[in-house]
């Protein structure tokens, strides 16, 4: 995968978590490249979820743009 399709691929999937987490901002959605953990934890704060349930849910949106 070149460069321009692995920014493409991280464009949707952000597209996709702002879809469903609405309330996340920009900089919340910058800790997805590379901050996995604490993405979970904000989302966790900001929703109430426990960790599996978030966990679960970002993998579902990863899968459904294909950035597993």
């Amino acid at each position: 995968m070149n460069q321009d399709q692995a920014q493409g691929k991280l464009t949707q999937l952000n597209g996709k978590i702002k879809e469903t987490w609405g309330k996340l901002t920009d900089n919340d959605l910058a800790l997805v490249d590379g901050k996995r953990d604490q993405f979970l934890g904000r989302v966790q704060e900001l929703y109430g979820v426990n960790r599996e349930d978030a966990e679960k849910r970002f993998s579902e949106i990863e899968k459904s743009c294909g950035c597993d």
